[in-house]
């Protein structure tokens, strides 16, 4: 009682697991909404004419992204064609997308004063293309899974690429056309990556999705829709410019974060739970544990009871048997307390299988074995060492009261007719040796040798009777 009250009274109230909520829910829109502070800043503060033209260093922050992209597009990959997530697959089209299209842009970065928009326009370009894949895989979200066959298929990624290669190709005819200079041409690649990253943050929402390694999909397309903004308001090599990169690649590192997460635990990312789902699976899994544990002690118990004891009977068989009285000589031995064995025979039982079947015989063993249980002592034991031999271990009595036992139950098991399916009944008497620790013997071997010595003794002298010295 006193635990549950301790349990009562550290259990967190319903309102403060709201307030806790809120808390959470707003921690992760300030996060998702800080590249916008940055963007602030410089839009108010930055002097335009400031700028950082360095074609090595964005060369090589080109190059680290590109290697980056491939290796995320590679464990993408591999989470796919594990999972086979249709989100996982379009995932995966996305930043092969990016990192084709986007290499050009580092490539071409020595043409920015040839051609400004052959080094402007793959930029843009290419986060276009991967917030509409990221889009599509969006909605699929929580589609089945795509068939062995479809993932593996080649020719699809082939295909794929070869669509990339060929918007490479575009951009580069854009770029040496009439029109490259126009603000449209720019203004609707950097745009249409505004869009769609932000209609994924708003299907999110609308759609209620907020496992864990989705919310981190989540922000990472919000800071995506804010480095395009970013980019939309800078012009080349100004402080606004270099932050937009910047904000693409925070974005980028995060969601490949939750891709190599995904690839660590279950290679999707659909079933990767929120703590409260983990927790709430964690009892279920503790509480079904608990149950195989208890089933396994009943059948333990269960299996303890058949190897202890004669099938036929339900006494106890000979191993357990000598088990137990090896148990009490011990305690004998220790305490001083006397012990006493009965050996036992249903005299002329084979008579009994001859003349009227063995079935007939199993019934009168079970018949006599609950007789048995009836005249001896609550904590006795009875036990089927033989065909029709049994044993009966006396704690705690003399050699004079395990007599006295065995004379009772000789005479109960005179006096009984057997009732049997079989008419008519039958009727059995028994020949009893007994023996006493210590005085006939005192060891295992010695005591059972005696009372077997008294046992053929009754029996050779006529039967039906108890047989102590």
């Amino acid at each position: 009682m006193h635990m549950n009250t301790n349990l009562a009274v550290h259990e967190p109230s319903n309102a403060l697991r709201l307030v806790t909520q809120a808390y959470m829910s707003l921690l992760l829109i300030a996060f998702a909404l800080m590249p916008a502070q940055f963007i602030a800043y410089l839009y108010f503060q930055q002097d335009p004419t400031l700028k950082f033209e360095n074609h090595p260093f964005h060369e090589f922050a080109i190059a680290v992204a590109t290697l980056e992209g491939l290796f995320v597009t590679y464990v993408t990959w591999r989470c796919y064609w594990s999972s086979g997530e249709p989100l996982l697959r379009w995932l995966t089209l996305g930043f092969l997308g990016f990192v084709l299209i986007y290499l050009l842009h580092g490539a071409f970065t020595r043409m920015a004063h040839r051609n400004i928009w052959l080094f402007l326009l793959y930029g843009p370009a290419s986060r276009l293309a991967m917030s509409i894949l990221l889009f599509v895989g969006l909605l699929s979200y929580n589609q089945p899974s795509d068939e062995v066959e479809k993932r593996s298929d080649a020719r699809t990624w082939l295909m794929w690429t070869g669509l990339f290669l060929t918007v490479d190709i575009a951009v580069a005819l854009i770029a040496y056309s009439p029109y490259a200079g126009h603000p449209a041409v720019r203004l609707s690649m950097e745009g249409g990556a505004l869009v769609f990253s932000t209609l994924n943050v708003a299907v999110m929402l609308m759609r209620g999705i907020h496992s864990p390694l989705m919310l981190v999909f989540g922000i990472s397309v919000a800071w995506f829709a804010l480095s395009s903004l970013a980019f939309i308001l800078a012009a080349p090599w100004n402080h606004m410019w270099w932050l937009a990169h910047a904000i693409f690649a925070g974005g980028f590192l995060l969601l490949s974060y939750g891709v190599v997460q995904a690839f660590r635990t279950t290679q999707s990312f659909s079933t990767i739970y929120s703590q409260e789902e983990m927790m709430a699976r964690l009892a279920d899994s503790m509480a079904d544990t608990q149950r195989a544990l208890q089933q396994v002690q009943v059948s333990n118990q269960r299996l303890e009871r058949l190897a202890a004891t004669d099938p036929l009977t339900g006494a106890g068989n000979r191993r357990h048997f000598l088990e137990h009285i090896g148990a009490e000589i011990a305690r004998a031995k220790r305490t001083g307390a006397p012990l006493s064995l009965l050996s036992l025979d249903l005299d002329h039982f084979k008579d009994i299988n001859d003349s009227r079947g063995h079935s007939v015989g199993d019934e009168v063993l079970r018949a006599f074995v609950r007789k048995c249980l009836e005249a001896i002592r609550p904590y006795d034991s009875v036990a089927r060492v033989g065909g029709e031999e049994f044993m009966v271990l006396l704690p705690g009595a003399t050699l004079d009261t395990a007599c006295a036992v065995a004379e009772r139950l000789r005479s109960t098991i005179e006096g009984t007719a057997f009732d049997v399916e079989a008419r008519p009944s039958v009727c059995v008497t028994i020949s009893v040796g007994v023996s006493e620790f210590g005085r006939d013997g005192d060891t295992l071997d010695g005591l059972l040798n005696v009372a077997d010595q008294r046992l053929y003794r009754a029996k050779h002298e006529g039967r039906n009777r108890v047989i102590a010295a």
